[in-house]
């Protein structure tokens, strides 16, 4: 746009300079300085120059004082400052750019209060990728940017020196930071992604940490008067997530570097878009992502059961086909023992002889040296209506499970509750119901104590 042209602007764009020009303005979203564990910086100075005085601030402070001053005294805007991947680079590169041609080779001329006397009127000067050459070095910034973060990701992937704290049981982790993630997503329900899709973790977990130590829910970020109101609000509330809308996160997810200038959200809804413009397309050669089954001793994962259970034979000595044969176990009877065994593990009790111990690690010692691993308690024991309901809601080994091909009809034939559709005796429903057994045991334990 010429210099000497009018810009007649639409009002919204007429607002936004107008308000620009208000001293108190914020000018982009603030946001607080990455702690040194991140990226590195790229320049050794935490300052950055005004592109056309000697003027320095804080690289922190960018968005409110450097920008607001260029702005007052050099009229000149930047548009789209938070897709600027490297802030202090890009200064520096203007700065030197400018003293080389006039500005109006760069900028397009923005004429306020037009239609007032000559006298009233301002020029603003627009910096924005409009420029070839503008949008080239930001494109080269955010590269340079995801190399560096890419680098960081690869080096935490590997990194076996990590050390961090469980949020929700207060357990110690040492080794790769997928022991502690996968330890809150198997035994707290809580999911923060894939490991190797976060990056900068320690800083990811330091945030979330002080949200809790602030009594702040993670998800709907309430704060609550202590910490057991807080416990019980995010296990009702299934608040035990973090809110994706958050745009304070975003930093700590590879996807959010991948693309110029987009966000998560909007590499996914183009991604959505291009599955409703092929719906029409051949799936015939789509492959369905395997459910990964996890061990009953330790964290190990397997896409099949077949490989589950030589992993279970061969590193723990318990195998499964062998009991399931030998007791001859149906489907629902494989569903509770399965549900008994991880209780009990979880619980850090062994099922032979049902001695505790303080971590999972010297439980399974014990078990693997004493071969209580493979023996069974009483069928009495595990063969309860209580487990019937899963320890771990997302326990995909349960999806796996099959009645033995060599069980007869008459060997299968365990009174398992069924409640047909037209049930009209309401009252022998209630009365046969496994939930009166349950009430009875618990009722009878209390009863002890």
């Amino acid at each position: 746009m010429a210099s000497n042209d009018v810009m007649l602007l639409c009002r919204p764009c007429q607002a936004q300079i107008i308000s620009m020009m208000n001293t108190e303005c914020i000018l982009e979203p603030l946001s607080l300085p990455e702690s040194p564990g991140g990226v590195a910086a790229v320049e050794s100075s935490p300052y950055v120059p005004c592109i056309f005085c000697k003027e320095c601030y804080l690289l922190a402070e960018q968005n409110q004082l450097l920008l607001k001053h260029m702005i007052i005294e050099h009229k000149l805007v930047i548009a789209d400052v938070k897709l600027v991947a490297d802030f202090q680079r890009y200064i520096l590169y203007w700065k030197k750019r400018f003293t080389e041609q006039p500005i109006t080779d760069f900028c397009s001329v923005i004429r306020t209060n037009s239609e007032a006397p000559l006298e009233e009127q301002d020029n603003y000067f627009l910096l924005c990728d409009v420029l070839p050459e503008d949008r080239l070095l930001r494109e080269q910034l955010q590269q340079k940017r995801l190399r560096e973060i890419l680098e960081q990701q690869q080096q935490e992937r590997y990194d076996t020196s990590f050390h961090g704290m469980c949020m929700f049981c207060n357990q110690e982790f040492t080794g790769n930071r997928s022991v502690l993630l996968n330890h809150m997503a198997r035994e707290h329900a809580f999911n923060i992604g894939l490991p190797d899709n976060i990056v900068n973790c320690y800083e990811f977990l330091s945030v979330l940490q002080n949200k809790l130590d602030n009594l702040q829910c993670l998800y709907c970020e309430k704060v609550f008067r202590d910490k057991n109101t807080l416990k019980d609000h995010m296990r009702k509330k299934q608040h035990r997530r973090i809110n994706a809308k958050n745009k304070e996160y975003d930093r700590f997810y590879i996807i959010n570097y991948l693309e110029f200038g987009k966000s998560w959200e909007e590499v996914q809804s183009e991604d959505d878009r291009e599955l409703l413009d092929n719906l029409e397309e051949d799936w015939s050669d789509w492959e369905e992502h395997p459910m990964c089954a996890v061990c009953l001793f330790c964290e190990q994962q397997a896409d099949t059961t077949e490989k589950l259970y030589f992993h279970m034979q061969n590193s723990h000595g318990f195998d499964f086909l062998k009991i399931k044969s030998e007791h001859g176990l149906n489907f629902y009877q494989q569903v509770k023992l399965v549900n008994f065994i991880r209780r009990e593990i979880h619980h850090c009790r062994c099922y032979k002889c049902q001695e505790k111990f303080q971590s999972k690690t010297e439980l399974i010692s014990h078990m693997e040296e004493t071969k209580h691993v493979a023996f069974l308690p009483a069928r009495s024991t595990w063969d309860q209506p209580q487990y019937y309901f899963p320890t771990y809601e997302n326990d995909t080994l349960l999806c796996t499970l099959s009645d033995s091909e060599d069980l007869t009809a008459e060997d299968s034939s365990e009174d398992v509750p069924v409640v047909s559709e037209d049930t009209s005796n309401l009252k022998a429903l209630k009365q046969s119901s496994v939930l009166n057994q349950l009430l009875y045991e618990e009722n009878k334990s209390q009863d002890k104590f």
